[in-house]
């Protein structure tokens, strides 16, 4: 059984194949960039969804619904490499980075919840989803990937670098499903997303991860108070840095702009982009969320 399913990409263009022959391994080719968006019709679709639904919604799902539709409209950027040849991923899945404290005082793990074919989901359910997702996560009952830690935790230190590079040549090299080791499939999905706005950090880029061949890491900002020119006027309003990094042996500035360009129609038109409020079902109380 095939660890994810994919469809090699045969018209590689000219520079996709130099950038991959000049670059081999995502230690060296990585590309940042800054997104500045407006985000005063994102507050207030949150906060009227709030009212609708009674659930609780964060930028971080707008952004991982926006980050979704950008990869259904650029599909060559929703892939990896083997082999040093593009192979075009059949499915948009999009993982967020989780915190787990539960482990005692200064003992913090980090994984991933990971939404499954995220572009054909409404934001409703991506928010009902990611929050189910993220409450087994931090229960620890996510028995794949708690037995995926399981193994990784036997592997003595000073083998962890080889062990993660034979991992990532079985699972994504040669595609094979390790299910029965106990790693989890596909965890990290097509694209990552983390909030660093949490931390309170405007601006911060995540570094690329070899092992889990994801090519573009997306750190959306906290959202700021601050002067923005309006009709050649300056006037008070609130933005955020949308923050990527990205693997430039096959994406690069195309690819860059495609995704951006949908980002911030995205957060900066939500109520044209995301789910028709007047459409969703109503519920009593909001419900808790991390």
């Amino acid at each position: 059984m095939a660890h994810l399913e994919l469809l090699k990409k045969d018209d590689v263009a000219s520079f996709r194949k130099i950038a991959i022959g000049t670059w081999t391994t995502t230690y060296d080719p990585t590309v940042y960039g800054t997104l500045k968006v407006r985000m005063e019709k994102a507050l207030d679709y949150i906060e009227r969804f709030r009212q609708v639904t009674g659930k609780r919604l964060t930028v971080t799902h707008l952004v991982t619904k926006a980050c979704a539709e950008a990869l259904r409209r650029c599909p060559d950027a929703n892939a990896i490499l083997r082999y040093n040849k593009v192979y075009l991923r059949k499915h948009v899945n999009i993982s967020v980075l989780v915190v787990q404290t539960d482990q005692g005082d200064g003992k913090v793990d980090l994984t991933a919840a990971k939404i499954d074919d995220a572009d054909q989901k409404s934001i409703l359910q991506i928010a009902d989803e990611m929050q189910a997702t993220i409450d087994k996560v931090r229960a620890r009952k996510d028995k794949a990937l708690e037995k995926g830690k399981g193994t990784v935790a036997l592997i003595p230190f000073m083998f962890m670098n080889a062990f993660l590079k034979v991992l990532a040549f079985f699972m994504y090299t040669l595609n094979i499903d390790l299910g029965f080791l106990g790693m989890p499939k596909d965890a990290f999905g097509s694209l990552t997303v983390t909030n660093v706005g949490s931390l309170g950090l405007d601006t911060a880029y995540v570094p690329l991860v070899p092992y889990t061949r994801v090519p573009i890491f997306v750190a959306p900002g906290a959202v700021r108070d601050e002067p923005v020119v309006e009709d050649g006027k300056v006037i008070p309003g609130k933005t955020m840095n949308i923050n990527a990094s990205f693997d430039h042996r096959f994406i690069d500035g195309y690819h860059a702009s495609v995704l951006s360009k949908t980002v911030r129609e995205a957060l900066e038109n939500p109520f044209e982009f995301f789910d028709k409020l007047d459409g969703l079902p109503a519920q009593a109380s909001p419900s808790t969320s991390a």
